[in-house]
């Protein structure tokens, strides 16, 4: 199903207007994503062509961003990134701005896609949250959590899975479920009505821990296209 345009009021979802705002608000009242909209100005799209990159993701840094030849709107995107990655690191995150071309598949693959472009939530062991903004290229896209439900519960998937698995499906079973990052990702409901995060907008969302408020929200990376480059922030 296609994803629409962020919604301009979604009980999910807050706006805010500036980034002192998006690190500063605290999740609450079910609210579990923050977006600053933003209209960058910059050639994003030069920046993306002079990249010289392979298949899957490049970790791009500071000073070959600054060894591309780039005309005055190209350096001003750079100039972009590199704000926003400063700003995040002054935060205490560890931000990294990647060039996606496709994705590298494993080579051995189990029952169920655990992938960034199935619909799943992040997770960590303390308190933290994802930040991502795409600068170029086909955008994240969110779905509402009473929209969706865990593949796991899903009957059939289960079963699957409990096949794959060899045992009962008990205490053991759960723990391998999430040992296998199984019980983090998501299937959209019939009526789901998923949105896009939008191209350079920042995003804050929140992650599965033991000490969120709310729970964590639900996202997915595009399905990649051949031969066409993402720019992204992600932290």
């Amino acid at each position: 199903m296609p994803a629409t345009d962020l919604p301009s009021t979604h009980p999910r979802i807050r706006i805010v207007a500036s980034f002192d705002e998006l690190v500063s608000t605290r999740f609450a009242n079910g609210v579990n994503a923050l977006c600053w909209p933003r209209t960058l100005e910059g050639d994003f799209a030069e920046v993306l062509n002079r990249l010289t990159v392979g298949q899957g993701i490049t970790h791009l840094v500071e000073e070959d961003l600054h060894a591309l030849p780039l005309s005055a709107a190209g350096c001003a995107a750079i100039s972009i990134m590199l704000a926003d990655f400063a700003m995040l690191r002054e935060r205490g995150l560890e931000p990294t701005m990647d060039c996606i071309n496709g994705y590298i598949q494993p080579e051995e693959v189990g029952p169920m896609s655990t992938d960034v472009c199935s619909w799943h939530v992040d997770s960590a062991t303390c308190e933290a949250d994802t930040y991502l903004c795409t600068y170029f290229g086909a955008s994240s896209e969110g779905l509402p959590n009473e929209e969706a439900i865990r593949r796991v519960d899903v009957t059939e998937t289960r079963a699957q899975l409990l096949r794959h698995y060899g045992g009962a499906d008990d205490e053991g079973f759960r723990e391998w479920l999430n040992d296998h990052y199984y019980d983090l990702h998501y299937a959209p409901l019939p009526d789901a009505k998923p949105y896009t995060f939008g191209v350079g907008n920042l995003w804050r969302v929140a992650t599965l821990h033991d000490e969120c408020p709310v729970p964590p929200c639900i996202h997915r990376a595009p399905d990649p296209v051949p031969g066409q480059k993402r720019l992204l922030l992600i932290s």
